[in-house]
């Protein structure tokens, strides 16, 4: 019994502040200031906690959810083509729309005063002038815009004689012949006035620039003299005179704007003698600087119906001498863009 008693005694003992505690922690769940003191901070860490959780899942979500609709919505355009409507475009700022320069209208040369008035008086370097130049004139001419242009005027500096083109009028006479100053002059051969200055410019030049001195062997024939020496070359070839020497009425010379030049070193060689020699290379190079082209050279005869003359020279005037030069050009009819006169028309 007593060892009963005395157990029982322990037991109480031991159980007692158990039984203590657990009703202080009790009494402090159910005390609101008590646990409002206790767990105010670790409550508030909490909620900021939470916070943030939520707005990174809502994060990931919208992300989630961007990029499963772009895996599974189509782009505009195809949905566009899909159901055939087009969406309204966006509004953009206007940009400048660029500026396409127009190609000039060819204008008409005769409608220019300075031109008209030139052509007028009978003044041909001042109407090629006022055009602009020899290659503004030639390409006026070929683009049909210079309808006042005649070149089949025998008075003209521009004129062309050929085999299908006659002088006009066949027996036409320059209305005034000069001699050259200057030039050794062989058969007493005159020129158109400014032809006559412009050869004396071609020889003076020769000589001062160590070439040698050029002679004149042939230059203005009438229609009557032409028909003489037609005749004679047809007496000695035939019809191949054709070739080497023109009809009456479509002769160079007859324009008072051809010559035939030969070098001269004491006496004077002969025509074919020319291509040889410093003075033919020399008129080669710079005949079109004082107004001349060699007018049939080679390589040209099935457009100009002649064999190569190293030895004759055309007048056209400094300008269109320049543009002849400068252009590359072999014959006058493609200068100026007209067909070619191989043969005579009948």
């Amino acid at each position: 019994m007593h060892d009963e008693a005395e157990r029982r005694a322990r037991a109480e003992a031991t159980a007692q502040p158990v039984t203590t505690r657990r009703a202080a922690r009790a009494a402090e769940l159910f005390d609101p200031d008590a646990v409002h003191a206790r767990h105010a901070r670790p409550r508030t860490w909490t909620r900021a906690a939470l916070v943030a959780g939520l707005a990174v899942a809502a994060a990931l979500l919208v992300g989630s959810s961007a990029a499963l609709t772009a895996m599974v919505i189509p782009p505009a355009e195809t949905v566009e083509a899909t159901m055939g409507f087009t969406a309204e475009p966006p509004a953009v700022a206007q940009l400048p729309v660029p500026r396409v320069e127009q190609s000039p209208v060819a204008t008409d040369l005769c409608a220019v005063p300075d031109f008209a008035a030139a052509l007028q008086s009978g003044d041909d370097q001042a109407a090629v002038a006022a055009a602009g130049g020899g290659e503004a004139f030639r390409a006026a001419v070929v683009a049909g815009s210079a309808g006042c242009v005649d070149l089949g005027d025998s008075a003209r500096v521009w004129t062309v004689v050929d085999k299908l083109r006659p002088a006009s009028p066949i027996d036409y006479r320059p209305s005034a012949l000069v001699m050259p100053e200057g030039v050794r002059n062989i058969d007493g051969g005159a020129l158109r006035a400014d032809a006559a200055a412009a050869l004396t410019s071609l020889v003076t030049a020769a000589r001062d620039a160590g070439a040698g001195e050029i002679g004149l062997a042939s230059a203005f024939r009438s229609y009557e003299t032409q028909q003489l020496t037609y005749a004679r070359h047809v007496a000695v070839r035939g019809q191949q005179a054709d070739q080497v020497s023109a009809r009456p009425g479509h002769s160079e010379h007859q324009l008072g704007l051809g010559v035939d030049v030969v070098p001269c070193a004491g006496a004077c060689g002969s025509l074919d003698d020319l291509a040889g020699t410093a003075q033919g290379q020399w008129i080669t190079e710079h005949a079109w600087e004082h107004g001349w082209i060699v007018r049939y050279v080679e390589g040209a005869t099935p457009v100009t119906g002649y064999l190569p003359e190293p030895w004759h020279l055309r007048y056209v005037g400094a300008e269109l001498a320049r543009a002849y030069h400068e252009g590359g050009w072999r014959s006058l009819e493609e200068f100026f863009g007209l067909p070619p006169a191989p043969d005579y028309a009948h």
